[in-house]
Order: C-alpha cells, then sequence, then structure tokens
C-alpha cells in the first residue's frame, strides 16, 4: 500500500508536474500568442494605414483620372462637333470642286478661244508691221517729194522774185509807154481834130473856092488838085499814126492783160506750193514723231520682255526650290506618318504590357485612351492640314478664275482698241499670265508653309504630349520606387521582429533549460522546442509567405522598373529626334517665312507692274481715243475745207468767166475779142501726185477767208463802164504786196487747224 501510495503520490506529483509544465506551457503560449497577436497587430496596423495611405494616393490618382477623363470627355465631345462641321465643309467644299472643275473647264475653253484669239492679234500684228513698213516706204516717197516739192518752191520763189522784178521793170516802163502812147495819143486825137477841123475847112473852102472858081473857068484848077492832093496825103497819114497809136494801146493792154494773168497765176502757184510744203513739212514731222514713238516702244517692249523673261526664270527657280521643298515636306509627312505608326504599334506593345500588368493595368489603359486621343488628334490635325490645302486649293482655283476674268477683260479691251496698242497689250498678257504664275507659285509656297507650320505644331503638340508622359511615367517610376523602399522597410522591420522572436525564444529556452532540472521540465522543455518549433515553422512559414509575396511584388514592380526605364529611354531617344526634327521644322519654317516674305514683295512688285501696265494701257487708250477724235476733227475740217475751197474755186471760175466777158464787152467796139489765157500749169505732174486723197490743197481761199486778188479781179459793171481807159495805181500794188502775206498765214493757220 505504501509502495501504491508512494506510486500513487508519485503519479500524483508527476500528474500536477505535468499539469504546471502544461499550465506553465500555456502561459508561455499564451503569452508569445499575445505577443504574436500584438506584433501583428502593430503590423497589421502599420499595413493597415499603409494601406489606408496608398488607397488615399489611389483615390487621389482615380479622381484626377475622373477629371481628365470628364475633359477628355468634353474634347471628344468638341472634337465630334468639329468633325461634323469638318465632314459638311467637306462636303461643300467637294461640291465647290465640282463646281470649280465645271468653271475650269469653261476656263480652259476660253483660253483656247484667248488663245484663238492671241493668234489672230498675232496675225494683225504681222499686219501692222507690213502696214508700218508701207507707211516708212510711203514716208521715205513722201520725204523725197517734199524735197522736190522744196526745191521747186526754192525754184518758184527765186523765179517769182525775178519775174516780180522783171514784170515791175515792164510794168513800171509798159506804164511809162501807156502814158507816153497816151499822150501821143491824145495829141493824135487832137491833130486828127485839128486835121478834121482844117479837112472841114478846106471841103468848105473848097466848095467856096470851086464856087468862086467855077467861074474862074479852071484857071486855079492845077493849083487846087494839088493842094487837094496835098491834103488827102496828109489826111492818109493822121489816119495811120490814129490806127497805129490805137494798134499801139490795144497791143499794151493785152502785154497788160497777160502779165497780170501771170502774175496772178504765179501767185496762186506760190501759195500753192508753200501750202503743200508747209502740209508736207507738217506730215513729215508727225510721221517722224510716230516713228521716233513706236522705236521707243519697240525699245521699251524689248527691255520689258527681257524683263519679264529674266523674271519668269527666277520664278522658274524658285518654282524648283519649293517644288523641292514640298517634296521634302512631303517625305517627312510620311516619315511622321511612320513614327504615328510605330506609335501605334508602341500603344499595341503598351496595351498588351497592360494586360499582363496588376495594378498599373488601370493607367496604362489611360494611357493607351490618351495615346488613341493622341492619335486621334494627330489625325484631326491632318485631316484640319488636308482641309486646309483643299481650302488653298479652292483659293488658288478662285484665284484663277478672277484671274482668267481679269484675262477676258483685258482680251475684250484688246479688241475694242487700235492696232497701235496691240503689241502693248500682248505684252501687258505676258506680264499677266507671269504673275498668275508667280501667283500660283505664292499660293503653293503658302500651302506647303500652312502644311509645314501645321506639322510643327502637331510636332509641338506630341513633344508636349511625350513631356507630359515622361512626367507621368516618372511619377510612376518614383511612386513604384518609393513602394518597394517602403518594402523594403517593411521585410527589414519584419526581419528585426523574427530577430527579436529568435532572440526571445532562445532566451525562452534557456530559461526553461535553467527552470527545467527535472525530466517533467525537460518533457514540458521538449514539448515547448517542439511548439517553439512548430511556432518557428508557423512563422517560417508565414513569413516566408509574406516576404515570398513581397518579393514577388519587388519582382514585379522591378519588371515594370525596368520596362518604363526602357519606355523612358526610348521617349527620351524619340524625344531628342522629335527635338531635332522640331528644330529642322523651326529652321525650315523660318526659310519658309522668309522666301514668303520674298515671295510677297515680288508679288508686290508684279502687282505694282501689273497697275504700271494698266496705268499705261489706260494712257494708251485714251491717247488712241484723243488721236482718233483729233483725226475725226481733222478729216472733218479738211472735208469742210474741201467743200469750201470747191465752192471758191467754182466762183473763182465764174468770176474770171464774168471778167473775160466784160472784157470781151468792153474791146468789142475796136478789136474782136481776144482769145482766152491759157489754163494755169499744174503744181503736180502725173507722176507727183500725193498719196493721200484727203490733202488736197486748193488754189481758192474758203468761204470766210478774204483773197487779196479781188481788187485785181474787175466786176463786168466796172470793166464796162471804164473800157479800155481803166488805169491800175501804185496804191493798188502796194495794197496787193501788203495782202499776199496776210493770205499766206490764213492760208497756213487754216492747215494747222
Amino acid at each position: 500500500m505504501a509502495v501504491l501510495s508512494a506510486d500513487a503520490l508519485r503519479w500524483h506529483v508527476e500528474k500536477q508536474r505535468a499539469e504546471l509544465t502544461r499550465e506553465l506551457d500555456d502561459i508561455t503560449d499564451r503569452r508569445d500568442l499575445e505577443e504574436a497577436t500584438a506584433q501583428s497587430e502593430a503590423v497589421a496596423s502599420s499595413l493597415r494605414k499603409r494601406h489606408g495611405d496608398a488607397m488615399a494616393e489611389l483615390g487621389e490618382q482615380c479622381e484626377g483620372l475622373q477629371r481628365t477623363r470628364a475633359k477628355l470627355d468634353k474634347e471628344k465631345q468638341s472634337l465630334r462637333v468639329e468633325v461634323e462641321d469638318l465632314a459638311s465643309a467637306l462636303d461643300t467644299l467637294q461640291k465647290a470642286k465640282a463646281s470649280a472643275d465645271i468653271q475650269l473647264k469653261k476656263l480652259e475653253e476660253q483660253l483656247s478661244d484667248a488663245c484663238s484669239r492671241g493668234d489672230d492679234l498675232q496675225r494683225a500684228l504681222t499686219e501692222v508691221t507690213v502696214a508700218k513698213n508701207r507707211l516708212s516706204v510711203d514716208n521715205s516717197d513722201l520725204s523725197r517729194q517734199l524735197e522736190e516739192v522744196e526745191g521747186r518752191a526754192c525754184q518758184l520763189t527765186r523765179s517769182k522774185s525775178l519775174s516780180k522784178q522783171s514784170l515791175g521793170g515792164a510794168l513800171s516802163s509798159a506804164r511809162q509807154e501807156c502814158d507816153l502812147l497816151k499822150e501821143q495819143l491824145e495829141e493824135e486825137q487832137e491833130s486828127r481834130q485839128e486835121l478834121q477841123r482844117l479837112v472841114s475847112k478846106l471841103n468848105t473852102e473848097s466848095t467856096h473856092w470851086r464856087s468862086r472858081q467855077e467861074a474862074d473857068a479852071l484857071q486855079h484848077a492845077d493849083q487846087l488838085e494839088e493842094t487837094k492832093k496835098k491834103l488827102m496825103s496828109r489826111l492818109q497819114e493822121a489816119e495811120e499814126a490814129s490806127e497805129a497809136t490805137q494798134a499801139k494801146c490795144s497791143s499794151l493792154e493785152k502785154t497788160k492783160q497777160r502779165l497780170q494773168g501771170e502774175v496772178e497765176e504765179l501767185c496762186m502757184n506760190f501759195e500753192k506750193a508753200s501750202g503743200c510744203g508747209q502740209a508736207l513739212d507738217k506730215k513729215q514731222r508727225v510721221v517722224e514723231k510716230q516713228l521716233s514713238d513706236w522705236r521707243q516702244k519697240s525699245e521699251d517692249l524689248v527691255a520689258e520682255v527681257e524683263a519679264c523673261q529674266k523674271e519668269s526664270r527666277l520664278h522658274a527657280a524658285e518654282l524648283f526650290k519649293l517644288k523641292s521643298a514640298h517634296e521634302e515636306a512631303l517625305e517627312q509627312l510620311e516619315a511622321l506618318r511612320r513614327e504615328n505608326k510605330a506609335h501605334q504599334e508602341e500603344i499595341g506593345d503598351l496595351t498588351e504590357q497592360l494586360t499582363d500588368g496588376g495594378k498599373s493595368a488601370h493607367e496604362l489603359q489611360k494611357a493607351k485612351k490618351k495615346m488613341e486621343m493622341e492619335k486621334e488628334e494627330l489625325q484631326g490635325s491632318l485631316e484640319e492640314s488636308e482641309a486646309a490645302l483643299e481650302a488653298e486649293e479652292t483659293k488658288v482655283l478662285r484665284l484663277q478664275l478672277e484671274l482668267s476674268q481679269v484675262r477676258t477683260d483685258l482680251d475684250r479691251k484688246l479688241q475694242e482698241k487700235e492696232e497701235e496698242a496691240e503689241t502693248a497689250r500682248k505684252n501687258h498678257q505676258r506680264a499677266l499670265e507671269s504673275l498668275q504664275a508667280s501667283l500660283d507659285v505664292e499660293e503653293e509656297t503658302r500651302a506647303v508653309l500652312e502644311t509645314t507650320e501645321r506639322a510643327r505644331k502637331s510636332l509641338e503638340t506630341e513633344l508636349q504630349d511625350t513631356a507630359e508622359k515622361c512626367g507621368l511615367f516618372n511619377n510612376q517610376l518614383q511612386a513604384s520606387a518609393g513602394a518597394r523602399r517602403k518594402l523594403e522597410v517593411d521585410l527589414q522591420t519584419l526581419q528585426q521582429e523574427y530577430e527579436e522572436v529568435q532572440s526571445e525564444l532562445r532566451g525562452a529556452a534557456e530559461r526553461a533549460k535553467k527552470a527545467g532540472c527535472e525530466k517533467g521540465q525537460e518533457v514540458q522543455l521538449k514539448e515547448l522546442g517542439v511548439r517553439l518549433d512548430e511556432a518557428e515553422q508557423a512563422g517560417f512559414k508565414g513569413g516566408k509567405k509574406v516576404t515570398q509575396k513581397l518579393e514577388g511584388k519587388v519582382k514585379e514592380l522591378e519588371l515594370e522598373l525596368d520596362s518604363e526605364q526602357k519606355r523612358h529611354g526610348e521617349t527620351v531617344k524619340s524625344l531628342r529626334k522629335n527635338e531635332r526634327r522640331l528644330k529642322e521644322l523651326v529652321f525650315q519654317a523660318e526659310e519658309d517665312q522668309k522666301n514668303q516674305h520674298r515671295m510677297q514683295e515680288l508679288v508686290e512688285r508684279l502687282q505694282n507692274k501689273m497697275r504700271a501696265y494698266k496705268r499705261q494701257s489706260e494712257e494708251a487708250e485714251e491717247q488712241a481715243n484723243m488721236n482718233m477724235a483729233k483725226y475725226r476733227k481733222t478729216v472733218h475740217e479738211l472735208d469742210d475745207a474741201e467743200e469750201r475751197a470747191d465752192i471758191a474755186e467754182s466762183a473763182l471760175t465764174k468770176i474770171r468767166a464774168k471778167r473775160r466777158d466784160s472784157f470781151s464787152k468792153g474791146y468789142s467796139s475796136v478789136r474782136p475779142p481776144p482769145p482766152p489765157p491759157p489754163p494755169p500749169p499744174p503744181l503736180f505732174t502725173s507722176g507727183q501726185r500725193l498719196t493721200l486723197a484727203s490733202l488736197r490743197v486748193r488754189s481758192s481761199p474758203p468761204q470766210g477767208y478774204s483773197t487779196p486778188f479781188a481788187g485785181l479781179v474787175r466786176s463786168p459793171s466796172s470793166a464796162g463802164s471804164e473800157g479800155r481807159d481803166e488805169k491800175l495805181n501804185d496804191d493798188d500794188t502796194e495794197s496787193v504786196n501788203s495782202l499776199i502775206p496776210a493770205y499766206l498765214n490764213s492760208l497756213k493757220k487754216l492747215m494747222i487747224d
């Protein structure tokens, strides 16, 4: 029993010891669990705090992304509205293009008509040149005729002066002889009257003596016969002397009339020759002036043609440069399109990477949307550039229409103008065509400049977007680096906590070793060691899981960081490329602006030239109209002068006929009428006729002008009353000599008018 009691007591003690060890293990386990729970709660609180911070950051990012999304939605709506507007504008532009094509066909037809008109004008120009050559030949002939007429006029003036001198001497001598003959005639008439008286006296005496001597029976018959014979002889001598004086008087009158007719004819011939000489001088001056004007115009036109050719060469060189620049811009545009395709491929790669990513998938999707929006913006900018190109094409077509209208107006004016302005208008048309070419080149350069400016703006927007992307990527990299640092800090804290737990476990084991001296304590220590191993294994498993998760996150973040670094490098490279391209485009844009300024200056110069050409053409039109008006006026005045000359000539012929009738009536009692005077010699022979029928100069003055020879032409009444006893005084000759230059001056004024 004692043994049983001792065994029981021992069993009871062992049981109590086991319970105590169990309780001690429970207490240690509880304490360990409490410490572990406290540590886990601390870790969980820190993780919750970090999670809350991360969630707050994510919430802020989500809010920012929502704001950007709303902004993008608004932009999308505005872009849709713009797209609709652009679609409507595109429809209108297509309609305008169709109408412009129709107008272009019409303009081509008009151009063909204008070309045919130009050919007609060229033929007219050749005809004008032929007429000009013919006129030059006529001018040479007229100048030769003028020289001949001047020589003849000089000869006529010399002969006139000589004839005037001779006629003056002859007239004075004839007057003296006429006076002497008149005195002799009077003396002879007196002697005749005396003789008649003597004859009558002798007859009376003879009858007296006959009656007286009849009675004497013929005593003195012989003496009477002798006296009678003497008286008859004296009577015959007196009659012969009177007849001789009458014959002398009639011959003197005839010579006087002949000399007067010759003087009149010489004066009229001189007046005709002087008038013709003045007209020919004036015509020669006009022709020489016209020839000098035509030479000056031809020289100016040759200079203008050379200048236009030089300008056309310069325009062709500038056009070649602009074409090369346009081709380079097109190549750059194709390169930008290729880069756009590369960006699209990169966007596809990014979308694939975003699908593979975890938390950053949403952000990458947003980046994808942003890139798609950028793509749409680029497409919109491209569409805008195409629309701008179409608008520029419409502007070019409109300008071509305006230029074609101007060309048609000029063609109409060319048809209305005279032959003298046709060559100048051709040059104006050529200048207008060169201006049209320069305007087309300017429009092309403007279109190229606008496309380059749009490309530059699009590249600037792309650079800004890439810079924003780089900033976002940098922010993401910084956030991922901060998260990595946080995870590393958490890992370090977990490692420290694990080391602290291990140190505490070692201390507990040492304390258990120190406290446990008995087997129960050893068993408890073993159980505690097993529990500790289990706890360590569980802690290791949990820590390993956490560390594995954290390491997986770290690896994922490292992979994302590497990919983001690669993307950042690629974006930096593309940014540098874009910067280089931007610099090149800016330089090219500056060069294009310089070229545009040059083209604008050139266009302004050409427009000034066009205005000058228009002004010159208007002045030429005005001058041509004035010349035509003067020509019509002179033709009308010449017709009037011809009519007046014809009337005066008919009046002169009537006066001459009346004068002849009066002279014939005055001399019909003594002698038969003298033969009519010979007609005046013609001024020009048949080979020396003037070619222009409109310039016929008559010998008689027109109506309204007094002739200086009116005093020399007697009326029939005066001729009948005076008869043979008419005299010409010295005053009449002086008045005639003074009236001749006045009449010549009046004729000069008439010809000038």
